[in-house]
């Protein structure tokens, strides 16, 4: 018997709930995981007495304030703006297996920072050195916004999106970026080196205040947006005759998709380096759970992107603990064989 709409839009209610109580329960644990381990009450104990506290020891004040608390920030925002990337371009492109990681865009934003690092003190002098917090963000933004816009005009034609062409286009334009970083790291400088591996793998341990200042309203604003495209995502899935008939401006709402696609992707990468997968494992996990209407799917996936990636740096930072592996590390090798399930569910050689 088929799910009626209330009883979907209830069980999506309950849902988001429970999702945002997770997600604020683990990003307090996750405070006092790490090399040097706080138990959950001194925790507690640190945040409701604030960043100043001087009745308290300084290293855990330090510890959870300057150190773990713009990390978990950073981390739950990545996560929920590469989710949310995910499900608006599975929405635009009509197809399951879109992915920022996957079809170059994440590679297109890297490629960017990667530009910048590497020519960005040559090029720009001493306006690089005045805006240098802001050069990374807005050169991987470029990058993804022009990975995305690339991807689409290749992929659709009449209206209609190849699966075929849009995965094959994505393979293209991740090897003409990796191609273009491989450049750019043969005549980078040996410090240039050590900030370009950075992104080569995806890391959260630079993470600082800083960093979450210029780029965490670049990925809360497209959080923010995003919901607005959840009806034109819904109408789009049926054609965009259809959705235009339904009376959705499709052109504009492409046009917002790429944006915030480019926006989430660009400002994750600009701080995180390339972290795959996010995109495609939570919108699956979420279609099952909840449906495909997008103006649920849309907030949900931004919450469980957030609760997976800090999961996944939790463990990141304890599996080889004092050292720490590379987060990307991590999504690869959970969301790989994921992604190779979905394609062949696609094609019917396994029932998942």
């Amino acid at each position: 018997m088929p799910i009626a709409e209330g009883d979907r839009s209830r069980k999506a209610a309950f849902a988001i709930a429970w999702l945002a109580v997770a997600l604020g329960a683990l990003a307090v644990a996750s405070l006092g995981v790490g090399a040097s381990k706080m138990p959950l009450g001194d925790v507690i104990t640190v945040l409701l007495a604030g960043p100043n506290a001087k009745h308290l020891p300084a290293g855990d004040v330090l510890i959870v304030w300057q150190i773990r608390m713009p990390r978990m920030l950073l981390g739950a925002l990545i996560g929920a703006s590469l989710a949310t990337a995910g499900v608006v371009l599975q929405g635009l492109f009509r197809n399951p297996l879109a992915d920022p990681g996957l079809v170059g865009v994440s590679s297109g934003a890297a490629l960017g920072a990667v530009t910048m690092i590497v020519l960005g003190p040559g090029l720009f002098a001493g306006a690089f050195r005045l805006f240098e917090m802001f050069a990374l963000p807005v050169a991987a933004f470029a990058g993804g916004l022009i990975a995305t816009i690339l991807l689409y005009a290749i992929a659709t034609r009449r209206g209609r999106t190849s699966v075929a062409t849009m995965l094959l286009a994505g393979i293209a334009l991740g090897a003409f970026a990796a191609a273009g970083s491989g450049l750019l790291i043969y005549v980078a400088s040996e410090q240039q080196l050590r900030e370009i591996t950075f992104w080569s793998l995806g890391a959260l341990s630079g993470a600082s205040w800083i960093k979450l200042t210029v780029s965490g309203p670049i990925m809360l604003l497209v959080l923010l947006a995003a919901p607005v495209l959840g009806r034109g995502l819904n109408a789009i899935v049926l054609g965009e005759a259809e959705a235009f008939h339904l009376g959705i401006n499709v052109q504009r709402l492409k046009h917002l998709a790429i944006f915030l696609v480019a926006g989430a992707t660009g400002a994750a990468v600009a701080v995180s380096g390339v972290i795959g997968f996010v995109g495609i494992v939570v919108p699956h996990l979420l279609r099952f759970a909840i449906g495909a209407d997008h103006r649920a799917l849309l907030p949900a996936s931004a919450l469980l992107g957030a609760t997976l990636l800090l999961l996944a740096d939790m463990f990141a930072r304890t599996i080889v603990a004092p050292a720490e592996l590379p987060i990307g590390i991590v999504t690869a090798a959970v969301g790989a064989p994921f992604f190779l399930g979905m394609l062949l569910r696609r094609r019917g050689i396994v029932d998942l």
